[in-house]
Parts: structure tokens; C-alpha cells; sequence
């Protein structure tokens, strides 16, 4: 691996809660590892305290480990056990700020020129030429940053960081400033021009559709701790913790059982049966084989022959589609995505049935709250054939199974 992190911890010092009770303050980072690949692009996605700022920092060389190491290209950078803590000047790594921090009384080409003092002037006009074409502000070259938008200012900023040819480049929540569509276009901008240079790059965000427009690899932080590194594809079809199901896309959790069916093994949901033959888990891999399954919005289909009827409690426009919130008869709730020219009404009941390609479901959560009582279904709707049971606590860890 190019950069990898291993078991890395970082601690701020002690609150004055935890200093007055004699303990040290809980860790900002806390045993995280990974593995970036030469010109990979890794993200680190998770809401705001989670401490991916924080290990951001750390890989730059602004804050020092407090147990593991960081290794870079074979020379370690950052390890406590041996005091190793390589200064952030030398560590050859490029960062792009969230605020972008362009010096507004030099021009583009001056501001992009900052870090090239060491080179001759030819050599430093022919790589600020380059660095210009490669973010397509060639024709901007004598403007003020103010006089350019927010996502050019963004390229231009990138431009200065890649023209010192940095070993590694870190990006801070760099489009965090910019409104929604200009976001997305400038993260797949952004990707392609970190793919045409072969920088390997580090991003922090915390909307996880830039993690997926930009990264290779991506991250997800809770409570400083890593909760998986994987591609955009299996975070979210193979989530491997609760937290990752929850915060990756819309879903829910419904309870289930896993069962022996006439035709093999099923997992019994408020939605109907899930079946897979071949790699259905084994009705002993949870207590009585009940647990809860994850159940996404594109899980759900609006199908009015089917016999299982939700009540839609509320709805949200996408434009192309709907985001449903329905409710069940047995008192489950479920999202759905529906083309919007299915434009039913709140407080109406339809058809759902799931198609669901990969189940994956977790051990019951003994925290979760009963569930409310259920709706009234209309004359001749039947409750889903779900025998609910009380909650168990278990530690085994989720299980993915795919249906085919």
C-alpha cells in the first residue's frame, strides 16, 4: 500500500469532567486503520465529531498520533510507540482547504506559482501553464480569485496544491461552500483530473454522494472509531454494521426470522418472504433464528395487485420520484421510491412487494421501542405473515445473504 494507516489513535487531553475523575478524555481517533493504494483516491464520510478531520490532520502531520502508525510510500510519517513524528513541511503532501485560502492580491497564475520558488522561472512558468490546463483556467490566468466563481476558485486552489507535485494530496471538506448541483459536477471534475495526474488523494466530506462521486475507497467514521473502508457498491448493498446500514442511503429495520420453508430456507419480513437456497443463513445463526433485516427504499415496489397494503404517512418529492414513508398493518414502517407519476395521497393505502437482491440482516436491537400500535387496515387487507418476538440481545455479527 502507498499510504496505510495502522491502528492509529489520536487524544486531545483530558475535558474537565474526565480531568477532575482523575481519567483521560475519550479518544478523537481511536484504532483506525486502512490502506490507500498508489493513485487511489480514499474518502472518509461520517457526521460532524466523528474524527475524520482529525486523522485528516494527523496523515498532514498537524496533529500527532497518540498510538500507531502512518507509513507513506515505505518511510513512516507518524508512530508514537517510537516517537517518530515527521514535520508537516516535509512530508510532501498537498491540502485543499474548505475556505480554499487564495491570496486575493495575486493573480491565478501567481496564486497557483506560490509553491514553485525553488524552480527556475521557465520551469515554473511551463508547470503553472500545465497546472492550468489541467483544471481548464488557462484563459484565467491574469484574474483575481474574486473575479471567479466559487467552483473555479475550488479548481484553482487544487491546481496550487498539485503543482508542487505532492506525493499525497488531502482534501477538507472541499466543496462544503458550494450549492448542490455545482458540488457533484465539480466532485466528478475533480476525480477525473486526480485520475489524469496519478495523485493518490485523501478526502473527508460528510455528504457521502461526494464520497461516492470521488472516491475508490471510502471510509465511514463513528464515534472515532472506522466502521468500514470498502467501494461505494459494498458499503451500501453489504453494510458491516448497523450504523453503516443506517447511515448509507434510506432504509430500515424490520423484524424477521429466518426459517425452514417447504422449498428451503426463508427469512420471514413484513413484506413477504425472502428466499435464497443456496446461501440463505442457517436458522441457528441468530437465537430462534429472529433478527431484523434491512430493508432500503429500492427494496420496495409500489405494485397495487399485491396483497401486502401499506398506509403512506408521508412523502417526499424528488422530482423523478417520491421518497414514501409507509406503514404497515402489522405496525412496520418501510421507505419506498416511487416514480412520481404515481402521485397518491397521504393517508392512502397501496400495494408494495420487495425485491430484494441483497438481504442482509443483523442481530435484534434490544434498545429499539416497541412498536406502535398498528393502523387500521381497509376491508379484506390482511396483516403481513410476521410472528413479531421479543427483542434478544447478540453479539454475532451481521450476516449478508444474496438472493439470485
Amino acid at each position: 500500500m502507498f499510504l496505510s494507516l495502522e491502528a492509529v489513535s489520536i487524544r486531545y487531553g483530558r475535558g474537565a469532567a474526565h480531568a477532575s475523575a482523575g481519567v483521560a478524555s475519550p479518544d478523537a481517533v481511536d484504532g483506525v486503520g486502512f490502506g490507500l493504494a498508489e493513485g487511489e483516491i480514499g474518502a472518509l464520510i461520517g457526521p460532524s465529531g466523528c474524527g475524520k478531520t482529525s486523522l485528516l490532520r494527523a496523515v498532514a502531520g498537524l496533529e500527532r498520533c497518540s498510538a500507531g502508525r502512518i507509513v507513506m510510500a515505505g518511510h513512516t510519517l507518524s508512530d508514537a510507540a517510537a516517537g517518530v513524528h515527521v514535520a508537516p513541511e516535509l512530508r510532501r503532501i498537498g491540502m485543499v482547504f474548505q475556505d480554499y485560502a487564495l491570496f486575493p492580491h495575486l493573480s491565478v497564475a501567481d496564486n497557483i506559482a506560490f509553491g514553485l520558488a525553488h524552480l527556475p522561472r521557465a520551469q515554473r512558468r511551463l508547470r503553472v501553464q500545465k497546472m492550468l490546463d489541467l483544471v481548464g483556467l488557462a484563459h484565467a490566468a491574469k484574474r483575481a480569485p474574486h473575479q471567479l466563481s466559487g467552483g473555479q476558485q475550488q479548481r484553482v486552489a487544487l491546481a496550487r496544491a498539485l503543482a508542487p507535485a505532492p506525493r499525497l494530496l488531502l482534501l477538507d471538506e472541499p466543496f462544503s461552500s458550494l450549492d448542490v448541483d455545482l458540488r457533484e459536477r465539480l466532485a466528478h471534475e475533480i476525480r477525473v483530473i486526480l485520475k489524469d495526474s496519478g495523485t493518490t488523494a485523501l478526502l473527508v466530506t460528510h455528504d457521502q454522494l461526494e464520497a461516492f462521486a470521488i472516491g475508490d475507497r471510502i471510509g465511514v467514521m463513528h464515534n472515532g472509531r472506522l466502521e468500514q473502508w470498502d467501494d461505494a457498491y459494498t458499503l451500501y448493498h453489504r453494510p458491516a454494521s448497523r450504523f453503516v446500514a443506517s447511515f448509507i442511503g434510506h432504509g430500515v429495520f424490520a423484524q424477521a426470522q429466518i426459517v425452514q420453508c417447504a422449498h428451503g430456507l426463508c427469512v420471514h419480513t413484513p413484506v413477504g418472504e425472502l428466499v435464497d437456497i443456496a446461501e440463505c443463513p442457517l436458522p441457528d445463526a441468530y437465537p430462534a433464528g429472529e433478527c431484523e433485516v434491512l430493508l432500503r427504499a429500492d427494496d420496495i415496489v409500489h405494485d397495487d395487485a399485491s396483497p401486502v397494503k401499506a398506509l403512506i404517512e408521508r412523502k417526499a418529492f424528488r422530482g423523478s420520484e417520491f421518497l414514501y414513508t409507509l406503514r404497515l398493518a402489522t405496525g412496520e414502517r418501510v421507505v419506498a421510491h416511487v416514480p412520481s407519476h404515481h402521485d397518491h395521497q397521504v393517508g392512502e393505502w397501496i400495494g408494495i412487494r420487495a425485491e430484494v437482491d441483497h438481504v442482509v440482516t443483523f442481530p435484534r436491537d434490544p434498545s429499539a421501542p416497541p412498536m406502535s400500535p398498528p393502523p387500521m387496515p381497509p376491508p379484506g387487507v390482511a396483516s403481513a405473515p410476521l410472528r413479531v418476538m421479543a427483542p434478544r440481545p447478540d453479539p454475532a455479527r451481521p450476516v449478508a445473504v444474496r438472493i439470485e
